[in-house]
């Protein structure tokens, strides 16, 4: 079996991993940014309403950039007798990205200038305008979010950025945003150009103001948006399953719409799988799977499927994380033999 490939080129900036909901996404992120971590300045970025990128680092995060902490040597029952050399965490930080606040924030750089947009373009008087403005437009929020990644990615502080995304249904709608934007920036704009038709036509002449720099701004970020995510050198999306029947199915689904909106899936992990072991239920439980890592292998033949085994304790922490990744990028696990007591 061959594991993750590719991640350290040094043109790829943006590593998202996707997929249903419990399939172990958070594990393969964080555990990604830790193999990562080692050549590379690194973030761990998760869009995730309900973050699990905290947990599992066992470190708070938030919404500010933070420093992962971690000590050079850890340990983990792997085995009886084995300790796993763990790295020290010298270039991880991580990053929780609150869409919510990143939604109040651009409402306050940007608020004058919608509202001027607003005002001028339209027979809606002030109470009417803040009513509209303080509306929840479904999807804004998340927007929001990926603007967030794309400033973070922009700012150059680091040399790769590792995403944690939502499950399968959030993460389509995230990827879908900034169509989304570019009609709400085309309608802002139609409005815009009503009015500069009116002044031109009384006045004469229109000088552009705050409101089309801000319309402008926005287009331009559309258009950055796009270019990363749809830069097959710059950004790679990898699909997380496990060998079940919804979750092959669903990851069939994101594969398709992923192939739609341009982005490049190469790479899948296929977690949880049972080893075969010399046990009725690990020989049942391993049965069932077989029809489904079958069907995954020839329904999607043409990417590198890399199947990582069900642990027999939770993942969390950076020795266990560093310990999933030895089977996610088949890189040498150090084995010390304990003295004998």
């Amino acid at each position: 079996m061959s594991g993750l490939t590719g991640l350290k080129e040094p043109a790829l900036k943006l590593i998202l991993f996707g997929g249903k909901g419990g399939v172990g996404k958070t594990t393969c992120a964080s555990s990604t940014a830790l193999y990562l971590a080692g050549e590379f300045k690194t973030l761990l970025i998760s869009t995730d309403p309900a973050h699990s990128v905290s947990d599992s680092l066992e470190q708070e995060i938030g919404p500010d950039i933070t420093k992962v902490k971690g000590g050079p040597y850890g340990t983990y029952a792997g085995g009886e007798g084995v300790i796993t050399r763990v790295r020290a965490v010298e270039n991880l930080s991580a990053l929780e990205i609150n869409a919510e606040k990143a939604l109040a924030d651009f409402k306050v750089q940007y608020g004058s200038q919608i509202r001027g947009i607003l005002d001028t373009s339209s027979n809606l008087d002030e109470e009417d305008i803040d009513s509209l403005f303080d509306l929840s437009v479904p999807g804004l929020d998340e927007l929001m979010g990926l603007k967030t990644i794309l400033d973070v990615v922009e700012e150059g502080k680091f040399e790769k950025y590792v995403v944690d995304t939502a499950p399968t249904g959030h993460t389509l709608r995230l990827l879908t945003m900034p169509r989304l934007l570019d009609e709400w920036i085309k309608a802002l704009a139609r409005l815009r150009w009503k009015y500069r038709y009116m002044v031109e036509r009384f006045r004469g002449k229109y000088t552009p103001d705050n409101g089309d720099d801000f319309l402008l701004a926005m287009k331009k970020t559309v258009k950055r948006l796009e270019e990363l995510l749809r830069d097959r050198d710059r950004c790679q999306f990898i699909v997380v399953t496990i060998p079940e029947q919804m979750a092959v199915a669903e990851a069939g689904r994101m594969l398709a719409h992923l192939d739609s909106c341009g982005l490049k899936v190469s790479q899948m992990v296929m977690n949880n799988v049972m080893e075969a072991r010399d046990c009725r239920f690990c020989a049942e439980r391993r049965a069932e799977q077989e029809k489904y890592l079958v069907a995954a292998s020839v329904g999607f033949g043409n990417l590198r499927i890399v199947n990582t085994y069900l642990q027999s304790k939770e993942i969390k922490g950076i020795a266990a994380l560093n310990h999933f990744s030895e089977m996610l990028f088949q890189w040498q696990q150090t084995k010390i033999t304990t003295p004998a007591h």
